[in-house]
Parts: structure tokens; sequence; C-alpha cells
């Protein structure tokens, strides 16, 4: 191919340009003040971390199929009335939906943002929790799936990102 047909060529990754390093590092860190994974959230509840009160937003029905173990159960269409008096304000709340394809918990933690709460919001909701392996509770007990080995190590510990 001549070279000036190979200068013609523009990737899909690069018909946009990247972001200077200065705006990547302004987004990424802004990013992470938002969102916080379902393995952070796990370690935090399991080793008794201060500071966050983990909120699910779904319905009943959603509530009784699965929940994280200690999660407060809040939906969103609720939050204004019961957020102010179960939910210390000193403390972040994590919200969560269903998963990576609901945009629930993103309404949610804007509720909450609306009330004066520090937010972020669980990437990958219940759906991820349960795929990781983590147990959790429902309206028939303890439950817990196997780890899908698409989302997280077989052997169920971090993938130390």
């Amino acid at each position: 191919m001549p070279a000036t047909d190979s200068a013609k060529i523009t990737g899909a990754v690069l018909r946009v340009p990247a972001a200077a390093p200065a705006e990547a590092v302004a987004h990424y860190a802004a990013r992470l003040t938002f969102e916080a994974d379902v393995s952070d959230v796990h370690a935090d509840l399991a080793s008794g971390a201060p500071g966050v009160v983990v909120v699910d937003t779904r319905g009943a029905a959603a509530w009784d199929q699965g929940h994280i173990p200690g999660a407060l159960h809040i939906p969103t269409a609720r939050i204004a009335e019961l957020a102010p008096r179960l939910i210390d304000p000193a403390r972040t709340v994590v919200t969560y939906c269903w998963g990576p394809g609901c945009n629930g918990a993103t309404r949610a933690a804007l509720a909450f943002a609306r009330l004066g709460h520090q937010v972020k919001e669980m990437l990958g909701g219940f759906e991820y929790w349960a795929r990781e392996g983590f147990a959790y509770a429902s309206a028939t007990g303890a439950e817990q799936r196997p780890v899908d080995d698409l989302t997280a190590p077989r052997s169920g510990i971090s993938c130390a990102c």
C-alpha cells in the first residue's frame, strides 16, 4: 500500500483522539469519587470499615430475590422520605440496583446527593455481586453462586487491580 493510502486510515479507537494526560488524570480521579466496585464494597463490609452504608434501591420483589447482607432497603421513590431518619449524614452512601444495564443506582445516588449526602454508585450492581461469588441474603435465607470466571478469578480473591 502506498504511504499516502496508509496516512488516510484512521482506526476506530483513535477516530476521537485520547485526552491529554492532565485531562485524563482529572477525569479518572473524578470517576473514582463517584464510583466503587463490587469487590471494594465487599471488602469494606467484610472488614467492618467505618463510614459507609450500602443501600439497595430496588423494589420489594427484587430485594426478596436477593440483596447484599447488611444493606439497607430504600427504594428510590422513598429515599426523600426514609433517608433522613435511617441514614447518618456523616456516612457515605453506596447505592446499587440490578446491574450495569440499569441506571436505578444512578438515579438513587442523585436523590441522596440532593439530600446532602456524600454518595457513590456501586458498579455492576447486584448482578456482579452475585456473579463474583459473594454471599447474599434472600427471602428464603442465605445464598451464594459460584464465581463467574468472566467477572472474577475462580479462586474468589480480588483481581488485584
